[in-house]
């Protein structure tokens, strides 16, 4: 067992009994295991995860801080379809009364964003995508 040699088992420990969620506990106990001398073959199996993300998880502890290796890595998702200008755009419509762009309407919908979206810049949306950007965009108004 030459990984996790410099890591301090009473640190791990400590992260553990304050960690919030079930992902960090869970890098942190298949991490505290393995310094006990449990095999990876065997926290593989136990936990039932692949032993290639054990060791990713273990290479992790070794290089980085705990906060950082009990934490997903930040991923970029794909990217908007709406620019941010046109979010800039969207976003001033839904601080005026859908009637005043056309539409017979008291409020904004989901359903009524989309077509809305649509006709302003050729976007198209999921009707659940299109409820998160109603969300966001009216709670940054």
């Amino acid at each position: 067992m030459s990984k996790l040699a410099d890591v301090d088992a009473d640190a791990i420990r400590e992260a553990l009994g304050a960690a919030s969620e079930a992902k960090p506990a869970k890098r942190l106990m298949v991490a505290l295991a393995y310094k006990d001398g449990v095999a990876v073959s065997t926290l593989s199996k136990r936990y039932g995860i692949p032993r290639s993300t054990v060791y990713y998880w273990l290479d992790r502890f070794e290089n980085e801080s705990i906060e950082d290796a009990i934490e997903d890595e930040k991923r970029p998702g794909r990217p908007r379809k709406l620019s941010a200008v046109e979010q800039e755009v969207i976003r001033g419509d839904l601080g005026k009364p859908p009637a005043e762009h056309g539409y017979d309407a008291a409020e904004w919908t989901p359903v009524l964003l989309r077509e809305h979206i649509e006709r302003r810049t050729g976007v198209s949306y999921s009707l659940g995508h299109t409820r998160r950007l109603l969300s966001e965009l009216s709670a940054s108004e």
